[in-house]
């Protein structure tokens, strides 16, 4: 028997807001000042889940034993990344997908690796708060993406089986995440992640623009 979607449960960084793209160009800047390459291979670790695989605050310090500053480097790379991310706006498909799920009536939830803190500043910069019945961060879980338990908690917070709902993902890590978790998911990548390798075959499209909500359910149930 084909699932009937009942919910959809959105990644935040790199997939509602193109966070990633300004984040690896602030760290690749930073780092040529050291004379250092941060290649995208080795960046990509980070991307949509902790800095235990991979940190790049520390990896100039720890790995290259470059005497930094600690807090001035990480400063420095707040600022280039807040200068970046000044004119970024919702990714293209996005808005239309959130008023799309509510007009259906779907459950609509929002998973993110980061901090609560961080995703709070940029809801309400975007307006967009409003539309999430639940938001579970790095702030509830041992384990952020690749590891299921943001999407089990989203899941369970909207009263929805793994296989009624679909996730919308941009990294490898959490695509991974909500695989793990048993859902269905589609993959829209940013310019950053588009490059990195992911699991399989996903679903995936360059932009939420290039198929509908309705086309997605089709395909996903099976009509």
């Amino acid at each position: 028997m084909m699932p009937v979607i009942r919910a959809l449960i959105f990644d935040f960084d790199g997939t509602i807001l193109d966070t990633e793209t300004a984040w690896y160009e602030a760290f690749k800047e930073a780092y040529l000042e050291h004379e250092v390459e941060l290649t995208l291979d080795m960046y990509g670790k980070c991307i949509g889940t902790s800095l235990h695989v991979f940190d790049p605050y520390e990896y100039l310090i720890t790995e290259l034993k470059i005497p930094l500053d600690r807090k001035a480097f990480r400063d420095s790379v707040h600022v280039r990344h807040a200068e970046k991310m000044a004119h970024e706006g919702i990714r293209p498909g996005i808005l239309a997908y959130l008023e799309a799920a509510r007009e259906l009536g779907l459950h609509i939830g929002l998973a993110s690796s980061s901090k609560r803190s961080w995703i709070d500043t940029y809801l309400a910069q975007l307006g967009i708060g409003d539309y999430f019945e639940t938001i579970r961060t790095a702030d509830d879980v041992a384990l952020v993406k690749p590891h299921p338990e943001l999407y089990e908690l989203a899941l369970k917070d909207l009263g929805v089986q793994p296989d009624e709902a679909i996730a919308i993902e941009d990294s490898p890590n959490g695509a991974r995440a909500a695989a793990a978790a048993g859902m269905h998911y589609i993959v829209v990548p940013n310019p950053v992640t588009k490059f990195l390798s992911f699991d399989g075959e996903p679903r995936t499209v360059g932009t939420l623009e290039e198929l509908s909500l309705q086309a997605l359910l089709e395909a996903v149930e099976g009509k």
